[in-house]
């Protein structure tokens, strides 16, 4: 038998751990051989506390396991950034991390990771709430936002909650082949290879909110006024600014060009079009500025992976007819 071992702590996202377990134990019943034996570790054996009130039994002390460790995972929550202050915790995950033949972390645990200095110099992910936190936190890791996991040698780190499972199918189909992470994913009901990235899911607007007042006010101004000239140079005749001088600020004080921060104002905006509206695309896209439905698809696919359509069918908000 394959352990796997996940490690919890108090307040962890319970789905962190059941996703991956269930996984893990429906391969084995599907005839994973060898097979997977999951196992639940913490700072000291005895009950933790998840987010959501139900409790989990650790038998293991990460400072005492002695046994050969397959997979060590480490759950997230939103409790992750207070466990990074807990040494001990720390420790034991760095320790566990060099008796394991490979590493993961479900949503914020990779902060954890990252704590543990065991991201240093590779590829991550984390929930998107999460991203830019873990940029600025852990400098020397390179955090890929949209993707769902990132495999990097022999640390895998994954998007938020649900992600779990998309990350332990992926290592299922390393360790026993596509067919089986394929049958897995059918008995699960889930995808095996999620179309799209996890920006589908995220807030439509993230930005730093800007320092000077004429930048808060052109912000509101470009969102109600969409299908206006959005241009730079209309941007800066609205701002009152040259467009050398909106071009330095904006990306000073918001984080990126005015022409990315106007693509991602108008895709936030069809998102809650598509979202809680019957609309046509053209309908959709000439409201908010893109033009046809052609530039909607071309735009949305680019940011979100999935085509608008798609994005409609799986997340409008659909009224029972009376």
């Amino acid at each position: 038998m394959r352990t796997v071992l996940v490690v919890v702590f108090d307040g962890f996202q319970l789905l962190d751990l059941a996703g991956p377990a269930d996984a893990f134990s429906s391969a084995a019943l599907l005839g994973a051989r060898p097979g997977y034996r999951v196992e639940i570790a913490s700072l000291e054996p005895g009950t933790v506390r998840s987010a959501s009130g139900v409790e989990v039994v650790a038998r293991h002390a990460l400072g005492s396991w002695d046994e050969p460790v397959h997979t060590l995972l480490v759950a997230g929550g939103l409790t992750a950034w207070t466990a990074c202050g807990d040494d001990g915790l720390v420790a034991g995950i760095r320790r566990g991390a060099g008796c394991a033949e490979r590493v993961g972390s479900i949503c914020s645990g990779a902060f954890l990771l990252a704590q543990a200095g065991l991201l240093d110099g590779r590829r991550a992910t984390t929930h998107w709430a999460g991203g830019e936190l873990l940029t600025s936190r852990f400098p020397t890791v390179t955090t890929e936002p949209d993707r769902i996991y990132v495999r990097d040698g022999p640390v895998w780190t994954s998007a938020g909650v649900t992600a779990g499972i998309d990350l332990a199918l992926a290592m299922v189909a390393e360790d026993h082949g596509a067919e089986l992470a394929r049958e897995v994913a059918r008995w699960l009901v889930v995808y095996l290879h999620r179309p799209g990235g996890q920006s589908q899911f995220s807030t439509p607007i993230a930005a730093h909110p800007p320092q000077r007042n004429s930048l808060r006010t052109l912000q509101v101004w470009m969102e109600e006024n969409l299908a206006a000239d959005l241009s730079l140079a209309g941007l800066a005749e609205q701002a009152g600014m040259s467009t050398r001088h909106l071009s330095r600020v904006f990306a000073a004080e918001i984080g990126t060009t005015p022409a990315r921060y106007v693509e991602r104002v108008r895709i936030g905006a069809a998102r809650r079009l598509l979202e809680n509206t019957d609309q046509p695309m053209d309908r959709v896209a000439a409201t908010v500025g893109l033009g046809s439905s052609d530039t909607l698809y071309r735009i949305f696919h680019r940011h979100l992976g999935i085509p608008p359509g798609e994005y409609r069918a799986r997340f409008a908000e659909r009224k029972s007819a009376t």
